[in-house]
């Protein structure tokens, strides 16, 4: 599936900004770039046309063989995160160039992708918001526990994807229709309105919508 092009980032965290009438705008920082593309594919090479970016400098000793002689054709150093981004067209980028977040512009809607914030093993009743049994009325030791699961009768078994406890977050989501308030060059910064996915430091993906 193709994407929008795009920028690697990290969420540094929250603040606020003011409006020009004065309003409290509560946006997400985000340090994105410059990301150099390390690989640039296409349909008569690849069989499909996408950019792989690059971002966060890395120490000769953290990186394989293989994939140092892959960053030294971009002769950008060496990097610790790799994501590619299909393109429909063929890309107008060559091999090296820099992508900073002077690509974007204030005004402009965005979606960001990331980890999201990871909660541990979870019971149904928080992982899922169910509701869970009476606390009253002789329920005892039984109030956030799982109920039926299944039958014992055809097919006598729990069904695939029946929501029960296991690990909460720590997965990937994007989150669409994100408003840039500001663009900051000189500082590799975008502030975006609201919240994105991931703890602070986590990885992100901006990318336009």
């Amino acid at each position: 599936m193709a994407e929008k092009m795009g920028i690697l980032g990290r969420k540094l965290g929250m603040t606020r900004v003011f409006a020009g009438d004065g309003a409290a705008v509560a946006v997400t920082v985000i340090e994105a770039g410059p990301c150099p593309v390390t690989q640039v594919k296409t349909v008569q090479t690849d069989g499909y046309n996408a950019l792989q970016i690059a971002l966060t400098a890395a120490r000769e000793k953290h990186v394989t063989k293989p994939l140092q002689g892959h960053f030294a054709k971009a002769g950008k150093g060496l990097f610790r995160h790799l994501h590619e981004i299909r393109l429909n067209g063929e890309p107008e980028q060559q091999l090296g160039q820099e992508l900073t977040v002077a690509m974007f512009a204030a005004g402009e809607v965005v979606k960001v992708t990331g980890k999201s914030v990871g909660k541990g093993y979870q019971g149904r009743m928080r992982r899922w918001n169910f509701a869970g049994s009476k606390d009253t009325h002789g329920c005892e030791k039984v109030h956030r526990n799982n109920g039926s699961v299944g039958n014992n009768t055809f097919p006598g078994h729990v069904f695939k994807g029946r929501k029960m406890a296991g690990h909460w977050g720590n997965e990937t989501v994007t989150e669409t229709g994100l408003l840039i308030v500001d663009v900051r060059p000189e500082d590799n910064v975008i502030l975006v309105k609201g919240s994105v996915p991931g703890p602070k430091n986590g990885l992100v993906l901006i990318r336009k919508q």
